[in-house]
């Protein structure tokens, strides 16, 4: 089962305490950098295929039609992401995890970059919408195995159980980060582009991606591997096959670590990037009214999320995400109320405030779902359990929503898609178990 060779570089002598500080402080720079720079590449693409892509890649689609192509195209990201689990958990537990998000870094990166470059339908027929599809499938796969290395490699260098939630929270960070940088490019450029927003303007900020993307591979390259990581390579823990290992002793956390998200990742990506089509299509209000509002939603996220993670060291990290999970299910009520008022003050209220409760299962997420795997199998069963709620949860959220208002025409049915997702995350919380204070190093 396990290998006998090392197959990372020959571990160093221990560090000396100061250094270990040191090394604990860059590795959370470096994750929260990274994961920022990747999610600005993933929410870039969120954000203009509500405002851009139907318009560009199927204008011959009557409006909703061509609004559900276009989220298709956008869920296919989500698809990949488990790919991208399986196939990067497995070099992470096997090579290390520095390694590994160098590799997920520049693969986003490439991606993001490419998508400026794609022609429209007017030029090249369906070719776009199959480039276009193409490249948000390597998108997705390199997210996908972006945050089980990004949390580890800060988890892993945290020599206490005593702020472990908080301190997982900081590669958490990378979500509202890259979302405010993501938002800000798009408003910037539809400032700048006015009218010419559709034909060049959204594509500047995918061109600029690369610039970031050369930024945190500088980052990456100067930190050292895990201690964690090191000790499995001292002892030959290496295991050979960790994605079929980790399905064969563990299959009911990645199960549950999936259905947990349900109550996070599919409102989120409701409010984040539904938002767009429904604000701009059936509230008729100015996208940059819902830029600036998930703007300052953001921003928010910044204090929430980490003490969110901070809270779930003091009061155990399930008992914090389910009291998210149950304000999330509740407010989705009040956020569509607050959005068919038609008034730009409850509208705009109604985004920000709908972070909140996100938030609060954001924050101790990471070392909740981290903690339930063995560090020899952790970044293959924690990356699968995260990335496996983004085919039931994140991918369609945004599709069956527009469905749903297809149908329905109110927001009716969505908060009711709401709540059933919080029920279910509910219940995965309640079967979870909570690993609050493991050793890193079993």
């Amino acid at each position: 089962m396990n290998d006998t060779r090392a197959l990372g570089t020959p571990s160093p002598p221990p560090l000396p305490e100061a250094e270990q500080r040191r090394q604990l402080r860059r590795a959370v720079l470096a994750s929260t950098i990274g994961t920022t720079i990747e999610w600005y590449d993933f929410f870039l693409y969120s954000t203009v295929t509500g405002l851009v892509f139907a318009r560009l890649y199927f204008p011959n689609a009557a409006p909703l039609v061509g609004t559900l192509q276009a989220f298709l195209v956008y869920a296919v990201g989500f698809v990949a992401r488990p790919v991208g689990a399986a196939i990067f958990g497995h070099f992470g537990d096997r090579i290390g995890r520095k390694s590994t998000l160098i590799a997920t870094l520049m693969l986003m990166g490439l991606a993001t970059f490419l998508v400026a470059l794609v022609p429209g339908y007017a030029s090249i027929g369906i070719w776009g919408a199959v480039l276009l599809t193409l490249l948000r499938f390597i998108q997705g796969v390199g997210v996908g195995g972006e945050w089980g290395g990004s949390v580890l490699l800060a988890m892993e260098w945290t020599r206490s159980n005593a702020h472990r939630g908080f301190v997982a929270a900081w590669p958490q960070l990378g979500v509202p980060a890259g979302l405010f940088l993501a938002n800000l490019a798009v408003l910037a450029f539809s400032a700048i582009s006015g009218p010419q927003f559709i034909a060049w303007g959204w594509r500047i900020p995918f061109l600029l991606s690369i610039v970031l993307v050369a930024v945190g591979l500088w980052i990456r390259l100067g930190i050292l591997e895990t201690p964690t990581f090191r000790r499995l390579v001292e002892s030959n823990a290496i295991v050979r096959a960790p994605l079929a290992e980790v399905w064969r002793r563990h299959p009911g956390e990645i199960i549950l670590s999936a259905l947990v998200r349900m109550a996070e990742q599919a409102p989120f990506y409701i409010f984040t990037a539904f938002i767009f089509s429904y604000g701009t299509g059936a509230l008729h209000v100015s996208r940059d009214l819902l830029l600036v509002s998930v703007l300052v939603a953001s921003v928010l996220s910044l204090v929430t999320v980490p003490l969110s993670g901070h809270l779930s060291d003091r009061y155990g990290r399930r008992r914090i995400y389910m009291i998210g999970a149950v304000l999330t299910g509740l407010f989705g009520w009040l956020y569509f109320a607050m959005l068919d008022t038609l008034v730009p003050g409850w509208i705009m209220l109604a985004i920000v405030l709908s972070i909140i409760p996100h938030d609060i299962m954001y924050g101790p997420q990471a070392a909740l779902i981290a903690e339930s795997f063995p560090a020899r199998l952790r970044y293959s069963g924690a990356s699968l359990g995260y990335q496996l709620a983004s085919v039931i949860a994140g991918g369609p959220a945004p599709l069956i929503a527009a469905a749903l208002f297809g149908r329905y025409q109110s927001g009716t049915p969505i908060a009711w898609f709401i709540t059933a997702c919080a029920v279910i995350s509910v219940i995965a919380a309640l079967l979870l178990k909570d690993y609050t204070n493991r050793d890193m190093a079993e």
